[in-house]
């Protein structure tokens, strides 16, 4: 179980640091933070959430690509490249999947709300 915990804040600690992600591939890069193989953490964690390790960082990324939309401060283009997303039109589409909005729809909908 401690190995899952690990797992799940190795993910979130990634995604949410201020500089663009590790250009590694993900999936050794918790491995070798959290010490198991990529095998065995994604069996497990899929066997406690119900949910991939992919799934959830895709979800953690969207939620992190809101935060940097929210403050205003960088570019879909530079959003998409700190989250090593390929291209704008990537990011956009996992965001129109996970949200029901793309980012530009999203940004326009903050903007009016504090606008208001």
């Amino acid at each position: 179980m401690i190995s899952f915990k690990k797992t799940k804040d190795v993910i979130i600690e990634m995604i949410s640091r201020e500089e663009n992600l590790p250009a590694v591939k993900i999936s050794a890069y918790i491995a070798e933070r959290v010490n198991y193989s990529y095998g065995y953490l994604a069996a497990l964690f899929s066997e406690i959430t119900y949910t991939s390790i992919e799934n959830f960082i895709i979800l953690q990324k969207i939620e992190r690509a809101k935060q940097m939309i929210l403050t205003g401060d960088l570019t879909l283009t530079e959003i998409a490249f700190r989250l090593n997303y390929s291209s704008v039109a990537h990011l956009s589409s996992q965001f129109k999947k996970t949200t029901g909005l793309t980012p530009s729809v999203f940004q326009s909908i903050i903007k009016k709300k504090t606008s208001q």
